[in-house]
């Protein structure tokens, strides 16, 4: 059976949106476009700021690009490495905190080397991704930021990373890849749980979750108010699970459409 697919965002009732209570965001093509955010996100979040609704971004790029983006952006926090860094402003400070205790990350650090080695000796066309030097937590592989990887390269990447026993995904630009049980959800758990004393999983249908990739899939089937934006149809071959909702719009527009409505239900 085909996974259903997602219906228009004017379809979700005005009762699910006024009883919201956060928002999960993706960050790479949901509120940017060609890496950066776009100003009707960036409006977005700050109107959504505003009207006292929180916002994690919950994203696979590295801590040290992350870095700047926390302390600017009207947000909670962004959770990045895919679930293994946090990244929020405590006063006017900056502070960072690890999903993995420190020898564990110092005892991953030679086998996340070997298998990005590994990974370039297999696959000559690839490349690791150029925020690469920002990473502590995981390896990333550039399949269409600065450089393109075709199906079958994406494929033979991913099962050099699995069979070394790594969790990888597939973003909209990078291959991501690393060694621990943490994921997007595990990340928006430890947040939720950790700046507002929150257990998500109890309110899990007050929270919508907005992304743009087969790496949003867990999100996508975990929260009832998940939305793709439009840009999402351009992996509708390799989808198995759709979210509830998808946007008009693409990327940083489309985040700005699930906001608007969001704030619409509760004027």
């Amino acid at each position: 059976m085909k996974p259903a697919l997602p219906q228009p965002l004017s379809r979700i009732p005005l009762a699910d949106l006024r009883a919201v209570a956060g928002v999960l965001t993706d960050i790479d093509d949901t509120l940017t476009a060609d890496g950066a955010i776009t100003p009707d996100a960036l409006q977005a979040l700050a109107d959504l700021r505003a009207a006292g609704l929180p916002v994690i971004a919950i994203t696979g790029r590295p801590m040290g690009w992350s870095t700047g983006f926390a302390m600017d952006w009207p947000i909670d926090a962004i959770v990045a490495e895919n679930g293994a860094v946090a990244l929020f402003r405590d006063a006017d400070m900056l502070r960072v905190e690890y999903e993995q205790a420190v020898e564990v990350r110092a005892a991953n650090t030679l086998r996340l080397q070997a298998v990005a080695a590994q990974v370039l000796r297999e696959v000559p066309e690839a490349t690791l991704a150029q925020d690469s030097a920002g990473r502590v937590t995981d390896i990333a592989v550039d399949h269409s930021e600065f450089a393109h990887l075709n199906t079958n390269q994406i494929e033979h990447v991913l099962g050099v990373m699995r069979a070394a026993g790594m969790t990888a995904t597939v973003s909209s630009i990078h291959i991501n890849a690393w060694y621990g049980e943490h994921n997007k959800l595990s990340g928006a758990r430890w947040m939720a749980r950790r700046l507002h004393g929150i257990n998500i999983d109890e309110e899990v249908s007050r929270w919508v979750y907005v992304g743009d990739s087969t790496n949003d899939q867990l999100m996508f089937s975990h929260f009832p108010l998940s939305v793709g934006v439009a840009n999402l149809m351009h992996f509708k071959n390799q989808l198995t699970v759709w979210p509830a909702y998808i946007t008009q719009a693409e990327r940083g527009a489309g985040f700005a459409e699930v906001a608007r409505a969001m704030l619409a239900a509760r004027a």
